[in-house]
């Protein structure tokens, strides 16, 4: 399905008309967030339709007991998920006693607008009531990046045929559930409703997990800009309190409602102190006034968009994709507190549980790393390093041994927390991309002394984990690892996965070399984790042993790499073969169906391509790509970005923008019908990675940037910046020139098109 009714603009997500059936697809494009909390982008007034409603706090989980039919034993007891927060948005209103409602409204007009240059969301309608009132609503609210607690909404209601009494009733209900409990339970406790002057909090619980929640609202009333010292009604409920404003206008008198609302939660403050807090916070954001908090959003973005912005000439959805892409990334994580992370789908909707995959290390630590600098970076592997016990907890229920670490496949706080058998158990590889991260980071940054006072021990427990997990094959002469499920969860059960078996090989060799390393330069840091790990020279060695015998199913017919030993016996009919009717075929076919059919979810081998392309040459990725790309239906979220970079380094350029484009615009125009539940978060990562690695060919092999730009014919130019060792650079690309500029200062060497360049301030190709 392609929604197809999102306005083209370089800056901002626009919607025209008002269509019902669009209302959670657009709740979810239209999130907003700071970082520490997130809200979908539902209506401040009562809707009777349709709605999927959403307010998320960053770090903030419930382990929803586990539901599947059939026990196993090593089976999570609960999945995490986010939760959904008590509600502090809502404003119902009444014009003449009758519910402002746009379902049973006659609606005249209607525009949304999410301004990503400026980080705010803005609602402007025009609607005649049953009552035969007609009036216009603006609504502007944005989540405070400078005092990420607080949220700000400006409702301004303005009467245009008659003079008329509103009725605003401001309220925070904190009776909310999660559309995606498993067992239909509240996770929320109220603990006390606290009404005050033009103010009130609700101060609730977590079930089990036991954080702490106030959450606010502080209200003004304004007419024609002049504030209003209004009587008000309170109704208090158990979990919900409600202030009831009246206020007469005439024909045009524009009638305004601001609400400041807030979340003060545990993680940050003592429990006693939540209230108190919340008060500070409201006092402080009062005296500086609405339009000055909007103002200082404007400036805090400005300085975000200063470095991660990409400017894409000549092509405006594209423009506008990237820069969707890139706000949402920034609306979700922040990178100043390494116990939080980047779920798949961030503030806007429940699916996959708002937890943690194996998509940050794979896809998101570059963006965060080379937008911002390498303390964000550093901050989401820590992440990993301080949930090590338990990832070697989670190796331990599996049956290993000796420190082994398998880190999970979804955690809130390292422990494994995802129920279903093939991936659980089955999709290991997610244990490589731990190890790929600090890679990845130490290629960009050089910053060594990370490996020998965190990574090292994370790259033990990994190897261990691969050594007991490969075993010998007599009949091959190899080591094999059976039983797995390669990033295709097209494919299940399956042996010798290429790209498990090529992370299991390579992350048992970095193991070994960073060992030797860390030894060299940092003698009493090795000396301090050998010491706490047991490790022995006969253990490494054996380590060895399984990556030097590892087994790879190669196909000599077709000279690539197989997905899986049995992936020849597939009849190999293209993707251009499937009836359109077909498609998506993981909501049209049987899972049997699926699983005997050649066809691929997302990227397997060609991830391990991608992720190792300096292990292959030009023409090995070449037919790779042309073997596997032919065969990949691309659903899931992760998969057209890699393909994408790919096409690119092959030079197949029509392909490569094909997919930046699938990637790019997967949520706007939602490519697979599922938008509604919320964002791809972690995909959008990717989407960066498309234009900075895929059309301008950065690279960052063995501590070595270089840049081999193209672009594609589509566009009259693009440009990116990146913040390369605190140096940051700007690149520009069109079709007749190509250019780089240092706008730091600091001389830094590149390698352009394979040649190496010292860039000073300014170089012209």
């Amino acid at each position: 399905m392609n929604l197809n009714y999102i306005v083209p603009n370089e800056w901002s997500i626009i919607e025209e008309g008002f269509n019902a059936s669009h209302v959670t697809a657009s709740e979810s494009i239209f999130s907003i967030g700071n970082g520490a909390m997130g809200q979908r982008a539902n209506f401040e007034e009562k809707y009777s339709g349709k709605t999927f409603q959403g307010s998320y706090i960053a770090g903030i989980y419930y382990p929803d007991k586990t539901r599947v039919g059939w026990w196993k034993n090593g089976y999570p007891e609960y999945f995490a998920k986010v939760l959904n927060a008590p509600n502090w948005i809502g404003i119902d209103v009444k014009i003449n006693g009758e519910d402002l409602d746009l379902k049973t409204s006659q609606v005249s007009y209607f525009k949304r607008e999410l301004n990503m240059k400026e980080g705010w969301l803005q609602r402007s309608f025009i609607a005649k009531l049953q009552n035969g009132i007609e009036v216009k609503v603006n609504s502007l609210r944005f989540l405070s990046l400078r005092y990420n607690e607080i949220g700000a909404i400006k409702y301004t209601v303005t009467p245009l045929n008659a003079e008329v009494d509103i009725e605003f009733n401001p309220y925070i209900d904190a009776g909310i559930k999660n559309e995606d409990a498993n067992y239909d339970e509240l996770f929320w406790e109220v603990l006390s409703v606290n009404p005050e002057v033009r103010q009130a909090f609700i101060v609730s619980k977590t079930l089990k997990t036991n954080f702490h929640v106030a959450t606010g609202m502080k209200i003004q009333i304004d007419k024609n800009t002049v504030p209003l010292d209004l009587a008000y009604f309170q109704n208090e409920e158990p979990k919900k309190i409600t202030y009831q404003y009246k206020v007469s206008a005439k024909q045009n008198d524009a009638i305004t409602i601001v609400k400041f609302g807030s979340y003060v939660q545990s993680m940050n403050h003592e429990i006693d102190k939540l209230i108190s807090h919340s008060q500070y916070l409201f006092d402080e954001v009062s005296n500086i006034g609405y339009n000055q908090l909007l103002e200082y959003q404007k400036e805090d973005w400005a300085k975000i968009w200063e470095t991660s912005d990409i400017v894409i000439e000549g092509d405006v959805k594209a423009q506008q994709a990237i820069r969707f892409n890139i706000f949402q990334l920034n609306q979700t994580y922040s990178g100043d507190d390494a116990r939080l992370n980047i779920g798949p789908k961030g503030f806007t909707g429940e699916k996959y549980g708002g937890s943690t995959y194996w998509d940050t290390e794979a896809y998101c630590i570059p963006f965060y790393m080379s937008t911002k600098d390498k303390s964000v970076a550093k901050n989401l592997l820590k992440y990993r390093y301080n949930h090590l016990g338990k990832a070697i907890e989670n190796a331990e229920k599996l049956g290993f041994k000796n420190g082994a670490a398998l880190y999970p496949m979804v955690t809130m706080n390292g422990e494994e927390c995802h129920n279903e058998w093939e991936i659980t158990f089955e999709e290991i590889h997610r244990n490589g991309a731990m190890i790929y991260a600090i890679y990845n980071y130490l290629n960009y940054t050089n910053d060594f002394k990370y490996v020998a006072d965190y990574g090292l021990e994370v790259m033990i427990g990994v190897a261990r984990f691969w050594h007991q997990r490969a075993n010998f094959s007599v009949e091959k002469n190899k080591y094999v690892i059976l039983g797995v499920t390669g990033p295709n969860e097209y494919e299940n059960n399956i042996n010798n996965n290429f790209y498990t078996n090529y992370l299991a090989k390579w992350c048992i060799k970095y193991a070994v070399k960073n060992l030797k390393k860390v030894q060299k330069k940092y003698p009493e840091d090795y000396k301090r984790i050998v010491d706490k790990a047991c490790l022995t020279d006969s253990e490494v060695v054996a380590w060895m042993q399984v990556a030097e015998l590892m087994y790879f199913p190669y196909s000599q017919k077709h000279n690539v790499y197989l997905q899986q030993d049995g992936f020849l016996d597939k009849d190999y009919i293209t993707v251009d073969k499937l009836p359109k009717e077909d498609r998506p075929i993981n909501q049209k076919w049987s899972w049997d169906r699926i699983l005997r059919s050649c066809y691929i979810k997302q990227a397997d081998v060609l991830q391990g391509i991608y992720m190792f392309e300096n292990k292959f040459t030009t023409d090995e990725i070449a037919s790779h790509f042309n073997f596997y790309e032919p065969i990949t239906v691309h659903e899931s979220s992760l998969s057209p970005c890699v393909h994408s970079i790919l096409a690119a380094k092959i030079d197949k350029m029509d392909k490569a923008y094909e997919m930046y484009l699938r990637t790019s615009r997967l949520d706007l125009d939602d490519y697979n019908n599922e938008v509604h539940e919320g964002l791809h978060i972690t995909s959008m990562a990717g989407t960066w990675l498309t234009i900075v690695q895929g059309f301008g060919g950065m690279r960052t092999f063995k501590n070595k940037l270089s840049f081999s730009p193209q672009i594609p014919k589509e566009w009259i130019s693009y440009s990116f910046k990146i913040n390369y060792n605190e140096t940051v650079l700007k690149v520009y690309k069109s079709h007749s020139e190509t250019k780089f500029y240092n706008e730091t200062g600091k001389a830094v060497t590149i390698e352009i098109n394979g040649k190496s360049h010292e860039l000073v301030t300014e170089l012209s190709l």
